[in-house]
């Protein structure tokens, strides 16, 4: 076994394990998990990105947050996604610039899977909470990352940077 087969498959029983304490937290506390989840993440990323610089370019932003990730070792490979009836691969809407995200090879998916634990709860919000962090770190707005698609084999998310001043629920 090579030495990144080795990594990934200790990785591999450690997001079990994590799996495991998801659907425990989820099943004792409830909804109360997917905010506790999203806290967490959103202060992992605000720390792993404070010293990236700072930009107003959604594309350079998802960039260094791509970086950032690599940098820790967390597999959750992603590509922005231009739909075909969308003219530009950024929209601008009245809340933000909203951008569609591909997520091919995500750890997290992977881990609930291996577990057996269904998609969309507290550890697909603290994936949210990591963006909302690091992409505030990165851009000085407030951000929502939403599940589309959950999928096997890809997940389909759509990311809105918010104007300053303006909040959405996801």
């Amino acid at each position: 076994m090579t030495e990144l087969a080795a990594t990934r498959a200790s990785l591999q029983e450690t997001m079990s394990f994590l799996g495991a304490i998801a659907s425990g937290i989820e099943e004792a506390i409830g909804e109360s998990a997917n905010g506790i989840s999203y806290l967490a993440g959103k202060r992992l990323g605000m720390k792993l990105s404070e010293k990236v610089e700072k930009t107003d370019d959604l594309l350079q932003a998802l960039e260094s947050v791509r970086r950032v990730l690599q940098e820790n070792s967390c597999l959750w490979h992603f590509e922005p996604f231009q739909m075909h009836d969308r003219p530009e691969m950024i929209e601008l809407t009245e809340s933000g610039e909203e951008v569609n995200l591909v997520f091919r090879d995500c750890m997290i998916r992977q881990s609930l899977f291996r577990f057996g634990h269904q998609q969309k709860g507290s550890l697909c919000n603290m994936m949210f909470g990591f963006f909302a962090g690091a992409l505030l770190n990165i851009m000085g707005r407030d951000s929502v990352l939403e599940i589309r698609h959950a999928g096997e084999n890809a997940c389909y998310k759509r990311l809105l940077i918010q104007k300053a001043g303006t909040k959405e629920v996801a």
